[in-house]
């Protein structure tokens, strides 16, 4: 038995689409499919906390961000 858990988006009309490769090929199968929605995250997860921009803007303005050195890279041989 394989188990092939997956996200889809169920069409305005009702409908979800499916197309499962099984690498079966030209066999009989049994197959199960359970619907289940997706739990929707309250209000207050999906957007940024309350005065958040506020909080942290300029929070480095007295300690600037540096990029540190990347070392030497790796030459490869050119693509063909």
């Amino acid at each position: 038995m394989v188990t092939l858990p997956f996200k889809a988006h169920v069409l305005p009309d009702g409908t979800l689409n499916l197309r499962i490769t099984t690498g079966l090929s030209e066999s009989d199968v049994d197959g199960v499919v359970v619907i289940q929605p997706m739990a929707v995250a309250p209000q207050s997860q999906q957007a940024w906390p309350e005065g958040f921009f506020e909080q942290t803007y300029g929070a480095f303005a007295n300690e600037p961000l540096e990029r540190q050195s990347q070392g030497e890279f790796e030459t490869r041989e050119p693509l063909r």
